[in-house]
């Protein structure tokens, strides 16, 4: 069995069946299984995960009983295999079915003749499937087209006109750039592109910060200029965060939804090494990584702390010249690195979220001196959870005014979707 399409397996079962994201899920099972080509691997996985409702779509229409009756092992084959035959120009027909048929002798024991006929079946009639109806229901269309659930869809066509949304899903399905943040207290930026081109990679200047740079090549984070923390993995959004931040030398910050880390460590960096950056989150596990990365990067300014964000920490009120608050969001700014996050059903749990956001952004607040600064960030493009949850704080937090916002989205800017808008406190007189 093709070792490659058997991580993918592997891989995408883990998305399904725990809930696992898609890039540790894929960095887990390529060191598991040691597939000749980790690229081919992550083109088929993120290539299914990307297109799954159209997959989806198809298979249903040509399975005499519908794609319900299907198991999710023999449902994963078929979606790779569907994938392999309809998108990968590179793969011929017989390898696509052959290697899905070998898959199924693995994991679908006895299926291997439905598999076998529904990917012909495919061959045969793909070029005569057709989409749902646009005009009869627009909003199916764009799903099954994009492969994004529908409530994401009706969502933003609540803001934004078709041809806007239609961008934006489109967008959402690119592949994005790897982009780097070169670690200041290592290393200066044109050693560092100089050290990378030495190596093989290709390297652009960011486009919206002075420390990132976008970098294509394989083995990136297996070179030693990684594991000297000469850069760290950030989209360009994000990094923005901390620019917007603005932290001084000597300055007391308090991160309050700091893991996985990435602002925090940019934060530090910034600050070379001075002052002191509380980073909290609520769980302690999570802390682990901001510590590790620390070290791996030279950061000294750090203190991680267990916490949750809906409540005050009365030792730290008004004692943060600067406040970030990263809130938890429904992450749909960020579905070009985990097309996992556009099969999010709408639950009680996400329509819930623009009230936690508005209670940790309360509590954190508190936290700022007079004169301070407070930012409120997201990786998500929906106004409940960005414009509308600083509209309310700000009506009921007058002591505190806006003094810029933004909304980065992936067909304007060619970044993660991310909102940050930047208050300060009024000093007192």
């Amino acid at each position: 069995m093709d070792a490659n399409r058997k991580t993918a397996y592997n891989t995408l079962m883990d998305v399904e069946v725990k809930s696992a994201y898609s890039n540790i899920a894929l960095n887990h099972n390529i060191i598991l299984g040691k597939p000749s080509s980790p690229a081919l691997v992550r083109e088929m996985v993120y290539g299914v995960l990307k297109n799954k409702l159209l997959l989806d779509y198809i298979i249903d229409k040509l399975v005499t009983k519908g794609i319900d009756s299907i198991k999710l092992s023999d449902l994963t084959i078929l979606r790779m295999g569907i994938y392999q035959l309809g998108y990968m120009n590179s793969i011929p027909e017989y390898a696509a079915v052959n290697e899905s048929v070998s898959l199924a002798k693995r994991f679908s024991r006895g299926r291997e003749g439905f598999i076998n006929a529904t990917l012909r079946s495919y061959i045969n009639d793909r070029y005569s499937l057709q989409l749902p109806d646009r005009e009869e229901d627009e909003v199916k269309y764009l799903s099954v087209k994009y492969s994004y659930s529908p409530w994401i869809i009706e969502t933003w066509l609540k803001e934004y006109d078709v041809t806007f949304v239609e961008e934006l899903l489109a967008a959402g399905n690119k592949t994005p750039d790897l982009t780097i943040r070169l670690n200041w207290l290592r290393i200066m930026k044109p050693d560092l592109i100089r050290l990378l081109e030495e190596k093989g990679f290709e390297v652009k200047q960011g486009k919206l910060c002075e420390n990132a740079l976008h970098v294509k090549g394989s083995g990136l984070l297996e070179s030693n200029l990684y594991q000297e923390g000469m850069f760290s993995v950030q989209d360009e959004a994000s990094m923005l965060v901390s620019v917007m931040l603005e932290p001084k030398h000597g300055d007391t910050i308090v991160d309050v939804c700091a893991a996985p880390g990435g602002k925090t460590l940019a934060i530090a960096e910034r600050m070379n090494n001075t002052g002191q950056i509380i980073a909290m989150d609520i769980y302690k596990r999570k802390l682990g990584i901001i510590d590790s990365e620390a070290k791996r990067l030279g950061v000294k300014n750090i203190i991680t702390k267990t916490w949750d964000a809906t409540k005050v920490d009365n030792d730290l009120i008004e004692k943060a010249d600067r406040v970030l608050v990263d809130a938890p969001c429904s992450g749909l700014g960020v579905v070009r690195r985990k097309p996992e996050i556009k099969y999010k059903n709408k639950s009680t749990e996400i329509e819930m979220l623009p009230k936690k956001q508005l209670t940790i952004l309360k509590s954190s607040a508190r936290y700022v001196k007079p004169g301070g600064v407070l930012i409120y960030s997201t990786c998500t493009i929906n106004k409940a959870e960005n414009q509308d949850v600083v509209e309310e704080f700000l009506r009921t937090s007058t002591d505190f005014k806006k003094i810029e916002a933004i909304q980065l989205l992936p067909n304007v800017n060619d970044t993660d979707g991310f909102f940050i808008c930047k208050m300060q406190k009024e000093e007192i007189l």
